[in-house]
């Protein structure tokens, strides 16, 4: 099962950033996943089957009011 991750989200990928980061703010969603770096604030673009790899956890999980019923 895919996990689900929601704009705003804090995730921690398995490996640094070469800043020394490992934290990660999810800003947009789709096919294509857009991260910004917490430590440098640089942004990337990944796939979603990529970005779904790479990530270790979710530290913060910003979950829209719409889906909390």
């Amino acid at each position: 099962m895919a996990k689900e991750f929601y704009l705003g989200d804090v995730v921690e990928m398995k490996k640094e950033h070469p800043c020394g980061s490992k934290e990660w703010e999810v800003i947009r969603l789709g096919a294509d996943i857009k991260i910004k770096c917490l430590g440098c604030e640089r942004i990337v673009m990944l796939p979603r089957s990529q970005f779904e790899k790479r990530v270790k956890k979710i530290i913060k999980q910003n979950v829209p009011e719409d889906d909390m019923l």
